[in-house]
């Protein structure tokens, strides 16, 4: 993940101050979203802001886009090629336990992976590109997408909407804040990032019976225990032990009461991979075991299998640009390199499967001040510092992409 100092351009040094200066402007506006909180295709409020946010800056606006999404276009001063960004705009369905100003207004709703953030980022960067128009070759694009949170999401029925299109995208780059990097910081990795994230729901049937007399039925909650046990070995035995695999059984219910054998057990479940081969592998392993061990005690089941986000790999060649970029605006210790990918999943993948794209992990976490919880947590919040650091370091890659500045 190193960058060919060769080919080297300068990055506008520029940038830093006045993305410091938006400070101020980028903490009012993420707070405003956090404060005002909505779920996957219910951001009304939050897509009406963006757009009349991006209209300030007289950036070309589409709204709709897959229902609540937003496309903004800047056009540069001379025809060139097309660099997106991409922020996200839901919030899940969490309390927040934060005491702060800005907390939740919404009952039972809030940003607890920071989309607040994320999309704040992104507006930031279309005001620090709306500066360097004259400058500017080719066009900058804004996606801000809804429902990530919710598959199978919004990525995928914004590209079907045209959101890569009118002008045509060449890279896009999607923003994640992160608690485990310093603020200040981004995280890069080369390759594989986030796992392909499917679910399966599984029953198991057998026959009913008095609870006295087992050996008249067949038991569907003795039998999930067996199939249970055995789909351990998928991840452990069946599959190659250096490919990330995660099988997870996240929900059982079934029985009726304490004398009666179960006829049926309902199991939903999750299975991340990063390898295709893996995801095409581990669903027909899944049910081969089921319907063997099912069969050897007379019982039966019923399986369905559904694909959700595909795994996020990052183009190695736009990470050096970011790294390069980021470097010589804030130093060689402002790049922590992810050692290891994270299993959970992100739709943004869509958006990287089609042109050249990566992700880049902008550092939020400051323990001092309490900003250190992981995502999806109550307490959930950000050091806003990160905001207007993101955005210079996406500025300057976007100018970097299009005009070598």
């Amino acid at each position: 993940m190193h960058f060919n100092r060769k080919t080297r351009e300068r990055v506008d040094k520029k940038l830093v101050a006045d993305a410091e200066k938006l400070a101020g402007k980028l903490s009012k506006i993420r707070r405003r979203i956090h404060m005002y909180p909505e779920l996957a295709y219910q951001e009304k409020r939050t897509s009406e802001f963006v757009a009349d946010t991006l209209r300030g800056m007289g950036i070309e606006v589409r709204t709709g886009v897959a229902k609540t999404g937003v496309v903004g276009v800047l056009r540069g001063a001379s025809k060139g090629k097309t660099v997106a960004f991409r922020g996200d705009m839901d919030a899940l369905p969490i309390t927040e336990q934060n005491q702060k100003p800005y907390v939740s207004r919404v009952p039972g709703v809030m940003h607890a992976c920071g989309h607040d953030a994320n999309t704040t980022t992104v507006l930031g960067t279309a005001m620090l590109l709306a500066q360097r128009l004259s400058r500017l070759k080719g066009n900058a694009k804004f996606i801000f997408q809804p429902s990530e949170e919710a598959p199978p999401g919004g990525a995928l029925p914004m590209i079907k909407d045209g959101a890569l299109k009118s002008p045509k995208v060449d890279w896009i780059i999607g923003v994640h804040v992160d608690s485990t990097v310093q603020v200040g910081k981004i995280g890069l990795r080369d390759g594989h990032m986030m796992a392909a994230a499917d679910d399966f729901s599984l029953s198991i049937t057998g026959e009913a019976a008095h609870g006295a007399k087992p050996h008249l039925g067949v038991d569907a909650i003795q039998l999930q225990a067996q199939v249970i046990q055995a789909l351990q070995q998928v991840v452990s035995r069946k599959m190659d032990p250096t490919h990330p695999v995660v099988l997870t059984l996240g929900t059982i219910h079934g029985g009726y009461r304490q004398n009666v054998i179960a006829d049926r057990v309902d199991i939903e479940g999750t299975l991340r991979t990063l390898y295709p081969g893996d995801r095409k592998k581990a669903p027909k392993m899944i049910e081969r075991i089921v319907r063997k061990v099912t069969e050897a005690f007379g019982g039966g089941y019923e399986f369905e299998y559904r694909l959700g986000y595909p795994s996020l790999s990052c183009d190695p060649k736009l990470n050096a640009v970011v790294q390069s970029t980021m470097e010589e605006l804030f130093g060689k210790r402002s790049v922590v390199e992810l050692d290891t990918p994270s299993m959970g999943g992100e739709d943004f993948a869509y958006f990287a499967n089609e042109v050249p794209g990566m992700m880049l992990r902008l550092g939020t976490r400051n323990k001092q001040l309490g900003f250190d919880y992981p995502w999806h947590h109550p307490k959930f919040d950000i050091d806003e510092k990160g905001l207007w650091v993101g955005a210079a370091v996406m500025a300057g890659t976007g100018m970097r992409l299009l005009n070598g500045e």
